[in-house]
């Protein structure tokens, strides 16, 4: 009901939204993974989101292609998700 076709959060469907969930924003030119400029405290709010509502009631189920993907489209071999952020294997499985 908050996610889906028409709903309040449906912008962030789909996309690293950093930003926006930092900013408290749906405004399109926020809903990016770019958080340059945001003040310490967006980025402790940003923290405390992802901890305490993101981790808390979704499990990660995949990434975005920016993670997984080189710039040319090609697979990251390196990728590992074990390496990301946040990324705890008891938490997620």
């Amino acid at each position: 009901e908050f996610y889906g076709k028409g709903a309040p959060y449906n912008a962030l469907v789909g996309k690293d939204s950093t930003r926006g969930v930092a900013k408290m924003s749906l405004d399109p030119a926020d809903l990016t993974h770019d958080t340059t400029g945001l003040t310490e405290e967006e980025l402790k709010s940003l923290d405390d989101i992802f901890n305490n509502v993101y981790k808390a009631k979704y499990p990660i189920v995949g990434y975005t292609s920016r993670r997984i993907l080189n710039e040319d489209g090609s697979p990251n071999l390196d990728f590992k998700p074990e390496d990301q952020p946040h990324f705890n294997i008891k938490d997620e499985f």
